[in-house]
């Protein structure tokens, strides 16, 4: 029987592959379509992109669905409090995201340049505005989020969601949608030739530089001009806790704690940063490219992940009210259960996702397209 503490660390780490999962797959989705216009210059080239990743997008979206689900049942009360003092941002993405089946599906019925170019751009907001919001997301948690708990635990929004939002995180925001930009002209890379593909390559390349700058620059700010926030006191081990019952401090610096007290975290942010540089070097290797451009998105989410760690969401308002692994976990009997389910379906996706692009491996090309020997969309 595995203990309460290490079940709660089990799925902490588990929801950490979920997202890099999503950020993985569904991220160059994203960033296809935010580069959508910029990379595609005509109609027959926005066609071929459209179709590198409409035969695979909704399946990459089980990654995000699975991990909401994981939230909900693993993390209930981060589940809770997220959907009610991020609940406008949330609905934000989830409208951009309403853009992409109908955008996939609609963009071809009509043969007309105005339809077409209305639902490119839809594309474009269902791409730009999710990797945007999902960045801010990830900005929030870094910097607070202004709430805390009621004597009878209901989460009470201290301010509206303007309140919350930082510089720090809408310069999350850009990082985000440069990182899935990138990655996504890494796989646009990988899935198209001639014209398309050397325009692909001269975007990933200036997008990973400029990736590398920013998370230089973001990693300087963190260190000397954002309050983390630390657990002080002795932890119950094994014990069921609240928001209530613990304490917490803020101060400049403290999100670098767990990397001074485990250095072998400093790896992620030297993957996010090494990755960008490899895929920009490597880009006439396509799939090295497209690897080593996955390996900075996960490094990117890993850093994140190592530098909040234990916190879930902090209470900028009432630091004492944070949210943590801790303090946020269903029960055991839960995570035994969703831990074995684990085991057995985890794999599964995983090897279906490597046959579904293993079948559709190689280029995208236009005269496929208008042979109708490949693609509807």
């Amino acid at each position: 029987m595995i203990d309460y503490d290490t079940l709660r660390l089990i799925w902490w780490a588990l929801l950490g592959v979920l997202l890099a999962g999503f950020g993985v797959t569904g991220g160059f989705d994203l960033g296809v379509g935010a580069m959508l216009r910029v990379l595609g210059r005509t109609d027959d080239e926005r066609k071929v992109l459209v179709n590198v990743v409409a035969p695979t997008w909704d399946g990459n979206q089980v990654w995000l669905i699975l991990g909401a689900g994981a939230v909900f049942a693993a993390m209930p009360l981060a589940y809770a409090t997220s959907f009610s003092v991020l609940y406008p941002a949330m609905l934000a993405a989830l409208f951009a995201l309403f853009f992409r089946p109908t955008g996939f599906e609609y963009r071809a019925k009509v043969n007309k340049a105005r339809w077409r170019n209305f639902w490119d751009w839809a594309l474009v907001i269902g791409g730009a505005l999710p990797a945007i919001v999902f960045g801010v997301a990830f900005g929030l948690i870094l910097s607070g989020i202004p709430f805390h708990f009621d004597p009878d635990m209901r989460v009470v929004m201290d301010g509206g969601l303007w309140d919350a939002v930082t510089p720090f995180a809408l310069f999350a925001g850009v990082v985000s949608l440069v990182m899935l930009s990138m990655h996504g002209a890494a796989f646009v890379n990988l899935k198209t030739v001639d014209t398309l593909q050397v325009r692909a390559i001269s975007w990933m390349r200036r997008l990973a530089l400029l990736l590398i700058v920013l998370l230089a620059a973001g990693g300087l700010w963190i260190a000397q001009g954002i309050e983390g926030y630390s657990l002080h006191g002795p932890m119950l081990a094994n014990q069921v806790s609240t928001p209530l019952d613990q304490h917490v401090v803020r101060e400049v610096g403290a999100w670098l704690n767990n990397f001074k007290a485990h250095p072998w975290m400093w790896s992620a942010p030297i993957a996010a940063m090494a990755g960008a540089a490899l895929a920009a070097w490597l880009a006439w290797y396509p799939l090295i490219a497209l690897l080593f451009s996955g390996i900075s998105v996960a490094g990117v989410i890993a850093t994140a992940g190592f530098a909040a760690f234990p916190f879930l969401l902090p209470s900028s308002t009432h630091p004492d009210h944070s949210l943590t692994i801790w303090n946020a976990a269903a029960s055991p009997h839960t995570l035994t259960w969703m831990t074995a389910a684990a085991v057995v379906f985890v794999p599964i996706i995983l090897a279906y996702t490597s046959w579904v692009f293993h079948v559709l491996r190689g280029p995208v090309r236009a005269s496929h397209l208008k042979n109708n020997e490949y693609g509807t969309y």
